[in-house]
């Protein structure tokens, strides 16, 4: 099994970022997804979260109205796009498979599967 996160990146305040995650060996249709992240000295924490087959999503109330969490079942990836970011959005971006239907699903101990995360800085 590989969960593979990318897009992050170096971004000013107030710019947009896309991650993407690769999913491979599960039957991605399956899976709640989900993005965490964890900045420095800090737990890592539940960002965004969508059902099996996309028509649920829940957001940490930090990112509502300013990020969107997808999915492409056919292609075994979802996304999380982010815009009007801030310093505070400075972290690493975990991609996260859950077998568990419910949403959300915001402890750390209900997925199955993680990526290794992406680097997302926010300068201001």
């Amino acid at each position: 099994v590989q969960v593979v996160e990318s897009g992050g990146g170096l971004v000013q305040a107030g710019g947009s970022l896309r991650l993407s995650c690769a999913a491979s060996g599960i039957t991605f249709s399956l899976y709640t997804m989900s993005w965490f992240r964890q900045a420095p000295g800090k737990e890592r924490e539940f960002v965004a979260t969508i059902g099996k087959s996309g028509d649920s999503t829940d957001y940490a109330d930090s990112v509502k109205g300013r990020f969107t969490i997808s999915r492409d079942n056919a292609e075994r990836a979802a996304y999380l796009q982010m815009n009007s970011l801030k310093p505070e959005d400075t972290a690493v971006y975990y991609c996260a498979a859950s077998l568990r239907a419910t949403i959300p699903q915001k402890a750390t101990t209900s997925y199955n599967y993680w990526g290794q995360g992406t680097q997302v800085t926010v300068s201001s």
